[in-house]
């Protein structure tokens, strides 16, 4: 499985960004191999409108099975992302990226 956190750095000690379609970077952690993969988000500041749908769309080429983040991806976004069949987990805008996946792990995040 491969889980996208929104986070402020590229590492698992990083802090969760609480915005989706705006976020810093994504970290792909995959489950099976152990690997961490990090995209670089910040061009999306430049987008005037349309930056959750466009950054929903990252996620699908990454093929992320999980979102972590902090307080969710906005309506059109979210659409998106239920169509993709990503799974939203919300409520780690105030942890690590560490910490946010060891609430996941702990059934600690409400699912969106």
């Amino acid at each position: 499985m491969k889980i996208a956190f929104t986070a402020k750095g590229t590492t698992m000690d990083a802090r969760m960004d609480a915005r989706f379609g705006r976020t810093e970077y994504f970290l792909f952690y995959d489950e099976t191999t152990k690997e961490l993969e990090v995209f670089d988000n910040r061009a999306i500041e430049s987008e005037a409108h349309g930056a959750g749908p466009k950054t929903a769309q990252k996620l699908s080429e990454f093929k992320a099975d999980v979102l972590i983040t902090g307080n969710g991806p906005g309506g059109n976004a979210n659409a998106v992302l239920k169509s993709m069949g990503i799974a939203v987990y919300i409520g780690a805008g105030e942890m690590t990226v560490q910490q946010a996946y060891d609430a996941y792990k702990r059934d600690a995040l409400r699912k969106a």
